[in-house]
């Protein structure tokens, strides 16, 4: 009767001990596993709807825009370059009026085919909302929102 009540009290233990253990991944998966808004960071030419964005995959001219770096990434032959701004072939290109898809992912443009596939039908969409075009009070916060210095000014008094 001892050894079958040792049993069960050990069995319970190593069964607490693995419930708790699953808690703790779960939890520091959770901790861990977090992303920051970074609204402040995207262009305002950006795409409203999305808290955090790493890049912006373009499928207008087949290149993407990194948010942190503020760099476009684009093809040249069968390389992918990176620079503030766009080479003249692309002097139609309207950050603003041009579709945009968040991609949130390192060095997406090693997926370009697929980006290409997936995102190809948004090719030549307009409707996109921007950040600038937003009145949602979050996007205020941007410094180079139309309401920006009326939001500071209000949040001052």
């Amino acid at each position: 009767m001892k050894k079958q009540k040792l049993s069960f009290l050990l069995c319970a233990v190593v069964c607490a001990g693995v419930a708790l253990s699953s808690m703790n991944c779960s939890v520091m998966g959770l901790t861990y596993g977090t992303v920051s808004v970074n609204i402040t960071d995207q262009p305002v030419w950006g795409p409203t709807g999305y808290d955090h964005a790493q890049y912006y995959y373009i499928p207008e001219i087949d290149a993407y825009y990194s948010v942190y770096e503020r760099q476009y990434i684009y093809r040249d032959g069968s390389s992918w370059i990176y620079g503030t701004s766009l080479p003249s072939r692309y002097s139609s290109y309207d950050p603003y009026r041009s579709y945009k898809v968040v991609i949130n992912e390192d060095k997406p443009y090693r997926y370009n085919d697929s980006h290409r596939e997936k995102y190809k039908t948004f090719k030549g969409t307009k409707n996109q909302q921007v950040i600038r075009d937003s009145r949602d009070p979050k996007y205020f916060e941007h410094k180079d929102h139309p309401e920006h210095d009326k939001r500071v000014k209000e949040k001052n008094r």
